[in-house]
């Protein structure tokens, strides 16, 4: 009989982190049957959603409350999907706050199956008396960082350390830029985010960003490193204000290589970070969100960084620009202080290397990952 795994994501970061571990099961084993909550990359697959991961998208708490109904309804629906689904694994992935919500629920009403969860929950960010919970309806965790697992093995939760994909050194067919970009100009990146939500509120800054770039520069392009769903969105508010030297590319292999080329990166805060890290490309990260958010999060979180580089050093490495400082003037300001300081961007460069080097995986993450799921499926 056919096995089944069902993956369940909740946004686009977290549908890319599974199709990469997806795609190397489908090597290994093609008589899986899946079905998913995902988006455009395991859409590439050939696996359907069982509907638009727009629809469970949203940033900060109070857009959450605002759409608590919404939620919930999506949370149930999704339940009932999987439950008639009836797969050996739900394979769920980041985003917690829904897709853990599913995951216990499944596993009230059918303990069957098996539950492996991907990207532990920050609980060394936030809420760490949540771990005790996880132990009810998770089977599995795998971990991205290797210091999580101490928080795990306290309470005696399965997991396993299989290192960032992110980080995992990928060989693709190079491709000639020189169609985008003129070879004369100098590239700098631009992560506004996959959430439609988060582009809304850091788009306007980054335009205002890049026209006092091009008041002092002449030898520049700015890159937006787009997703399938919010290209338009960038493209439309670029092209109606006849930015210059602006490009918005949504297109994987080619963002991958325009990043290898880049000078520096503005990106905001989340695991692209590790992304430019991994490319020896220096960056500052960016992050806004509205002041009843902030004042929630402030309360919650109990570290002082945003940026996972400098929360394992406990330093700044990585500079953060967040609220108030995150505006058109200051990252104008650091931006322009780098590029006058080759020496800095080095240092960054090196830092950022010794702390990757500390969470890789020895082998493949993605493997690591996916032989997990063999295991449950042959168990």
């Amino acid at each position: 009989m056919m096995k089944k795994i069902f993956v369940l994501t909740g946004e686009p970061s977290g549908d890319k982190l599974a199709s990469k571990v997806i795609s190397r099961l489908q090597m290994n084993n093609p008589n899986i049957e899946y079905s998913c909550v995902g988006g455009t990359h395991l859409n590439s697959l050939g696996i359907k959603s069982i509907f638009n991961l727009k629809e469970i998208t949203y940033i900060g708490f109070t857009s959450v409350f605002l759409n608590i109904f919404k939620i919930k309804n999506k949370i149930n629906k999704t339940v009932e999907e999987i439950i008639k689904f009836n797969p050996d694994i739900l394979f769920s992935v980041d985003s917690p706050d829904f897709t853990l919500r599913v995951a216990e629920k499944v596993k009230k009403l059918n303990n069957k199956i098996n539950t492996v969860h991907y990207v532990a929950p920050q609980i060394w960010v936030w809420r760490q008396g949540r771990v005790k919970k996880f132990k009810k309806f998770i089977d599995h965790i795998l971990l991205l960082f290797d210091f999580e697992k101490e928080y795990f093995d306290k309470e005696n939760i399965p997991n396993t350390f299989v290192g960032h994909p992110l980080l995992e050194h990928e060989t693709k067919d190079k491709i000639d830029l020189s169609n985008i970009i003129s070879n004369d100009k100098k590239i700098i990146s631009l992560f506004s985010g996959s959430r439609s939500s988060e582009v809304n509120l850091l788009l306007p800054i980054l335009i205002d960003f890049i026209n006092m770039m091009n008041a002092k520069f002449d030898n520049l392009t700015f890159v937006f490193h787009a997703t399938e769903g919010n290209k338009n969105l960038i493209g439309k508010k670029i092209n109606s204000i006849k930015l210059k030297n602006v490009e918005v590319i949504s297109d994987e292999n080619i963002k991958k290589q325009i990043l290898n080329k880049s000078i520096f990166a503005v990106s905001k805060s989340g695991t692209v970070s590790l992304e430019i890290c991994n490319a020896k490309v220096p960056s500052i990260i960016i992050y806004k969100m509205n002041f009843l958010n902030f004042l929630i999060v402030r309360m919650l979180v109990k570290i002082k960084f945003a940026n996972i580089i400098n929360i394992i050093n406990n330093k700044e490495i990585i500079p953060e620009l967040l609220q108030k400082d995150c505006n058109a003037k200051e990252i104008y300001n650091s931006v322009v202080y780098f590029l006058k300081n080759p020496e800095l961007m080095k240092k960054q460069i090196n830092d950022c290397e010794e702390t990757l080097t500390k969470i890789r995986s020895k082998t493949s993450s993605s493997d690591e990952a996916s032989s997990v799921l063999t295991k449950f499926l042959i168990s």
